[in-house]
Formats: C-alpha cells, structure tokens, sequence
C-alpha cells in the first residue's frame, strides 16, 4: 500500500527544530512533544545543519549516560533534504533510504517544510510483528493495589480498566504486536478474578498461572515458574505500559551481552524554591530559582537471561532490585535501555492513570 506524506505547516515548524547547543535532555523532552520522534537541527535562520532521532540519543545514553552533552556531538550532520521537490518524489526518497521525515531546504539551506510519511506510530513491518515469536513474557500481577485503593478493593489491579480494556490486557496486546504468545501471570490477590476473566477473553496466546501463598516481592515469585525458559524471557509489572520498540530492546540485551536489561524512561523533577548553593561560613556563592534535575528510573519491565531463574531463593520475597544488586556485586552485567519520559505510562496512582487514557486518547470527551 502506497504511503501517504504530510506536509507540516511553517508556524508548526519550531516543534521540531532545536539549536546546536541544546542539551541531550532538552532534545528528548521536545522530542516527547512533537511526537514523531525526530529533531532537525539549525541556527537561528532556520538553516539546517543536521539531524538526531530518539534512536540516535538512545545510542548515546546506552553508551555514555550524559543527559547534558550539546545535540551538535551526537547528530548527523549529513541529513537527506528535498529541494521543493514534488511529493512523488520525495516519497520515493524516503522509501529509499528508510526515513520517516524529510526537510524541505531553500538554495541557502533554510529548512522551509518538513515532509513526514504518515502512518501509524506503532505500525510494524511484517518481519517486526513475529521479531519475539518463540519469547516468553511474564507479568507480575500479584500485588495488591494499595495505592489505586478504593479501586482496588473492588477489582484486582490487573483488571481496572484503562478506558473499556484492563491494564493487563492491554499489556498483553502490545506484546503480541510483536509476536509474544506464551504468557506467565505471577497472582495472589484476587487471583480468582483475573483467571475468570482471562478464561472469557484469551484467544490466539495461552497463558499459564503461577500462583503465590504469600507475597515474594517482584523476582521471588519467579521461582515458582516450573519451566526453565531456554531464550531470554521479559518481565514487566501489571501496571505499566511501555512505548517502545520493544524487538528493539530485546536484540540489544542479547547483543550487549547483558545478564540483565533494565528499561529505564527519563524522569524531570523541578525543585519549586530557589535553591542555594554555598561554601563555608555561611557563604551564599550563588543562587539557582526552581532548577530541574533530570534522572533515570526503573520502569518496571526487565529483560533476564534464561540462567537467571535458577538464582532466585525460593520461598523467599526478593525484589528485581535485589536480583540487580546481587549481578552487580558479582561483576556481572546489568544494562539499561533509556526511554524518555513520555514512553513511560505508570498506573500505579490515580494522576498517572488519567495521564495514560489521555496518552491513549482514551479520554472521555
């Protein structure tokens, strides 16, 4: 099927430019917002001296963690460009080289239009939709809620709705894109819900109970898992969904040679004060108004190597981050993968599940 292309209005077009000396972190957040996951950049005349995409920022997190390095280090400065050529043409151009945008340049190199092949942020090729066929997923879906009470009292977390299709569900959804059919639910609290549900409404993947007779944190209850997987397997809480590529995610814990893959999404946290920055004897040196600190967090989904089942104590609660410290304190390899912030839909309290329908367009008019 012939791809269409859309031509970005001029007034829209500083949504996805961004100066040279912009930071790595700045990059990501306006990248989160033009959605389209790609930034051309240029001066202040509008003329085009290169071009980064999330890839190209996930690349160099993985590689050297430094959210405050300028765009300039990590871009192409060689981009494709059209020169106010037609549309046939340009996509031709963008079949050819796989590009997804394509900026539209005067005789002086000023970005005038940008070109974007319009399709579905999440439609795969066929080769992507069976990439993690044959690969196990486990969700974590045994806690109690406690922070969505009193939902939770009335329904198992797994099981409140994110707009008409519950969390699960819709976790489950998004692995199959990729080809995921074989299911593990680790459940304890009203566990008998979950599996009525799932009865009624699982078709084309089968997934199988581990059941726990008290609460063993979020790796202990992996022991229980009676099968010895043979490939890596991916492990995600029940309340989470996660943007990404996720074949993407999973070739790179293989290729880096990771014991374990921790997926990690861009957190921002504003300070509301002015902050003081002083040396001894009560000397005020200078003074920072509402400054932003940028970090790393733990998402909740895992990728762990197939021998990892076997060193999880049984009988024993044991969280991921224990299971983290435990490889690292051996020298073994623990590896992130960098999503940004916008990638990142948490449930896990009542904001964060308004922000995911309206992430999801799930909202109700």
């Amino acid at each position: 099927m012939e791809q269409e292309v859309l031509r970005m209005k001029t007034g829209h077009l500083d949504a996805f430019l961004v100066g040279q000396t912009a930071t790595v972190v700045e990059a990501m957040q306006k990248i989160d917002s033009n959605a389209k996951g790609i930034l051309f950049v240029a001066d202040g005349k509008r003329r085009l001296l290169g071009v980064v995409t999330d890839g190209d920022i996930r690349r160099w997190l993985i590689k050297t963690g430094d959210l405050q390095e300028t765009v300039q280090k990590i871009m192409n400065p060689n981009p494709k460009v059209a020169y106010g050529m037609e549309e046939r043409a340009a996509k031709e151009r963008m079949e050819k080289y796989y590009i997804t945008a394509l900026p539209v340049v005067d005789a002086k190199g000023c970005i005038t239009d940008i070109i974007f092949k319009e399709s579905d942020d999440f439609a795969l090729r066929m080769e992507e939709r069976e990439a993690l066929k044959g690969i196990p997923a486990v969700i974590m879906a045994g806690g109690k809620g406690t922070r969505l009470y009193p939902y939770t009292k009335i329904l198992p977390k797994p099981l409140i709705p994110i707009g008409d299709i519950p969390i699960m569900e819709r976790i489950i959804q998004m692995f199959r894109r990729y080809g995921v059919r074989e299911f593990y639910a680790t459940v304890n609290y009203k566990k008998g819900m979950i599996k009525s549900y799932f009865a009624e409404n699982m078709e084309g993947y089968s997934l199988e109970y581990v059941e726990e007779e008290k609460p063993l944190g979020t790796a202990g209850s992996l022991s229980l898992i009676e099968r010895r997987f043979q490939t890596p397997f991916i492990v995600t809480n029940c309340d989470i969904l996660i943007h990404a590529d996720y074949a993407d995610i999973f070739q790179y814990h293989q290729k880096a040679g990771n014991a374990l893959t921790m997926v990690t999404a861009l957190k921002n946290i504003v300070v509301p004060y002015g902050v003081i920055h002083s040396s001894g004897n009560g000397r005020i040196d200078s003074m920072e108004e509402k400054p932003k600190l940028s970090y790393f967090v733990n998402t909740g989904m895992y990728i762990l190597s197939p021998e990892l089942l076997g060193e999880i104590p049984q009988d024993t609660c044991f969280h991921m981050t224990d299971l983290a410290d435990k490889l690292l304190k051996e020298g073994r390899k623990v590896g992130m993968y960098p999503i940004s912030e916008d990638s990142f839909l948490d449930m896990g309290e009542f904001e964060e599940m308004r922000r995911m329908e309206e992430k999801l367009s799930l909202k109700a008019e």
